[in-house]
């Protein structure tokens, strides 16, 4: 999938854990997940695991992990397993599914939970840690086809009912592979109309404010963000222009406020524009990381 990328996740205090995608005897979207966990900051791996147990042949990634409280750690993933053998009815596939699992600090895996039994086939999740605990936020999938943002905690160990982010009311039948990021900010085209929009919540996780378009006019998706130390947010995405595709990025504060958008680089328009992604250092720098294509 060229939408699943492996990543490196900091889950306490020297640890790590990294995940990647390996695939499966029957090719195609027949791949799986493998985690290895540092606790000496990447210098020595454990074994690598696969936290999905169901065995078939199917997809399984678009990983998000974050730390626990007890110092294990949590993640979810898209889970393909319902698409097997036609789960879904009458010769038709199943639904993706989102499902959890954690693993305590001493390794033991705790049991695989289904988060949402059918939601959009290959948009990211994406994670945040609050005070009052995890915030996974994803693309969802109806019956009737329509793709919009949801959102669910984890309170004393249940996940919450999902809650809609906004009605955006974008209905296609096909997956649109455009995740949201946490806080959160997302990709939509309702009437083939493409916005990258954006919500704050002051409640951490439980509703949302009034939604925020952040995009230029003609975006391509491919959202990231990052918080800032004053609760303003820098968001990045994809930009088409006549010519290529951009990287720009915007700084957004509670309430409406925004920045003027910036230019991070150029790139392709197409799907090798790859996703582009952010982090601050350790000194309140943004670094980004991008797809450069051609040859």
């Amino acid at each position: 999938n060229w939408a699943d990328f492996a990543a490196v996740w900091s889950v306490d205090d020297g640890a790590l854990a990294a995940h990647w995608l390996v695939r499966g005897p029957e090719a195609g979207y027949d791949y799986g997940i493998r985690i290895a966990r540092s606790s000496d900051g990447g210098q020595t791996w454990s074994e690598p695991w696969t936290p999905h147990e169901d065995g078939t042949h199917t997809a399984h990634g678009l990983v998000s992990m974050f730390p626990l409280t007890d110092g294990g750690m949590g993640m979810v993933w898209l889970d393909g397993r319902e698409a097997a053998g036609g789960a879904g009815g009458e010769g038709s596939p199943g639904a993706m599914t989102l499902r959890y699992r954690e693993v305590a600090s001493d390794g033991t895996p705790g049991p695989e939970v289904v988060v949402d039994e059918g939601i959009c086939d290959c948009c990211q999740a994406d994670r945040a840690v609050t005070s009052a605990g995890p915030v996974v936020v994803y693309r969802d999938r109806s019956d009737s086809e329509v793709r919009d943002i949801y959102v669910t905690r984890l309170v004393c160990d249940q996940w919450t009912v999902d809650v809609l982010v906004n009605q955006d009311g974008w209905v296609i039948a096909a997956c649109p592979v455009n995740g949201p990021a946490v806080a959160v900010a997302w990709f939509t085209a309702p009437d083939e109309q493409p916005k990258v929009q954006m919500a704050f919540s002051a409640d951490v996780g439980a509703t949302f404010g009034a939604t925020m378009r952040i995009d230029d006019g003609n975006p391509l998706g491919g959202v990231d963000l990052v918080l800032l130390g004053d609760g303003s947010v820098l968001v990045v995405w994809l930009e088409r222009t006549p010519e290529s595709g951009e990287v720009r990025v915007r700084r957004v504060f509670p309430y409406g406020r925004s920045g003027a958008a910036s230019l991070v680089t150029t790139t392709s328009s197409g799907r090798d524009s790859g996703f582009p992604r952010m982090i601050r250092d350790g000194r309140s720098r943004i670094v980004f990381a991008w797809t450069e294509s051609g040859e």
